[in-house]
């Protein structure tokens, strides 16, 4: 079972459930309102002061309706946070505001991949503040808090791109806190997952400034972000806050160095200390700086 086919069964009920009752109680309604109005019945027709059996099914029912609910309710629930045997793990890394996948074999991906027909459990992490993981095609939504376990599963049942957002607020890019599920044949899966597995190709700067959520804060076209501008970067003349002294410096390669193993070490006047410190391999940072210094 895929958990749309855990959740909308359950939707479904609940939603004819509302619509009878609505329905049946409008109706009453419209009933007693014509057949008591006072111009047919200027008197009171009746004294009874109550009916037992009355009484009992209108809360006999009730009470049986809302157990049903809470029944279908919970076994959804189980159904999303039982995996199945077998699943596939990847990790999903939530920061502001941008997603990246890891998979068992290292790779990493700014878009989830997964096998169409195998199920996919997906481990949350923020590194920040929390976030939510919301797939509308596969009906999960889970919170991605700091310092918490927690995950998701699903099943892609045929191929295709699929939408996935951050449910939780989390600052002025929230809405922009988008990426995919790309859910591919199991062959072209297996394929995509060995590609640049090698050891021996260069990392890719552009890539890599993807992967780590660089572009969710910098632009590459010198509009204001939350961060300062990725574009013309090398040999800006910055004033920055240091140590709660401000200088003016001009950008070189250590300055680029320092601000992302550092990033709070030599903070651009005017933009909040938000960025994290972004764990990189030397030849991944040595390829980050690089991209960033041909910014023109």
């Amino acid at each position: 079972m895929t958990t749309t086919e855990a959740i909308d069964p359950i939707f479904m009920f609940l939603f004819g459930a509302c619509l009878l009752l609505l329905i049946g109680i409008t109706a009453a309604m419209v009933f007693f309102v014509v057949r008591y109005h006072r111009s047919r019945a200027p008197e009171a027709t009746s004294d009874n002061n109550g009916n037992l059996w009355l009484e009992i099914v209108w809360t006999l029912l009730p009470t049986l309706l809302v157990m049903a609910m809470f029944y279908y309710g919970w076994s959804g629930y189980l159904s999303l946070r039982n995996v199945p045997a077998g699943a596939m793990e990847v990790t999903a890394t939530a920061r502001m505001w941008s997603w990246s996948f890891s998979y068992p074999n290292g790779k990493t991906s700014p878009k989830l991949y997964v096998p169409v027909g195998k199920p996919v459990k997906v481990n949350l992490v923020s590194e920040d503040v929390i976030h939510g993981f919301f797939l509308p095609a596969f009906r999960v939504k889970r919170d991605v808090v700091p310092g918490m376990k927690n995950h998701a599963w699903f099943v892609a049942s045929k191929a295709g791109s699929y939408d996935l957002f951050c449910s939780q607020y989390c600052g002025t890019k929230h809405s922009a806190m988008i990426s995919t599920v790309e859910a591919l044949p199991e062959a072209e899966y297996a394929a995509w997952l060995q590609e640049g597995q090698g050891g021996t190709g260069k990392p890719d700067g552009k890539k890599l400034a993807e992967e780590k959520g660089c572009l969710g804060c910098h632009s590459l076209d010198g509009a204001p972000g939350v961060g300062p501008s990725f574009k013309g970067i090398m040999g800006r003349s910055v004033l920055v806050v240091t140590k709660g002294g401000e200088r003016t410096i001009t950008v070189d390669d250590a300055y680029l160095k320092r601000s992302v193993l550092e990033p709070g070490a030599d903070l651009v006047k005017g933009f909040p200390p938000i960025m994290p410190t972004i764990p990189l391999k030397e030849e991944e940072l040595a390829a980050l700086l690089e991209y960033l210094k041909g910014l023109k």
